[in-house]
């Protein structure tokens, strides 16, 4: 079945059946391979995007439920204002090690940014707690969020 997906700005057709996977559909159709497979169970985080400005897990989202959606992944994020803020920070706090979960990390993170500049501790475990990392950057990732909220151009001023 035919479906319009808006991703990225870019409309594209795909035909996939109603129950595939948006994962699958990034991945196998589009060839956008910066969203990662991880457990297939919206467990680990590591395919989070954001529809219409919200992170969700694209590995068990159902491209049926995505008419009129806007969907934001890995490679269009940083064209956010709040994604390219937490791109920068993630730079120069030396998240990525291994960097499998990263793409996640940073959509889960923008999305926190997006809707919290300011988030407190409690803020950032909160969005962050269903996003594994197996290296343990946590401590990079809490400090590259914080050095994201403190880029904000309401803290600038």
């Amino acid at each position: 079945m035919a479906h319009q997906l808006k991703i990225n700005g870019t409309v594209h057709e795909v035909d996939v059946d109603d129950d595939t996977p948006l994962l699958w559909v990034l991945r196998d159709v589009l060839h956008m391979t910066g969203t990662k497979f991880g457990c297939g169970m919206a467990l680990c985080g590591a395919c989070t995007v954001h529809m219409n400005g919200t992170a969700i897990r694209s590995c068990v989202m159902p491209v049926s439920a995505l008419a009129g959606a806007e969907i934001t992944t890995i490679e269009g994020v940083g064209a956010t204002p709040a994604g390219k803020r937490v791109q920068d920070a993630w730079l120069a706090h030396e998240v990525v090690q291994c960097g499998y979960c990263q793409s996640g990390q940073i959509m889960t993170a923008s999305a926190l940014i997006a809707g919290n500049p300011a988030p407190d501790d409690a803020a950032i475990d909160a969005a962050m707690s269903g996003n594994l990392c197996r290296c343990g950057t946590y401590v990079r990732i809490r400090e590259a969020i914080k050095g994201a909220a403190a880029s904000t151009p309401e803290k600038q001023a």
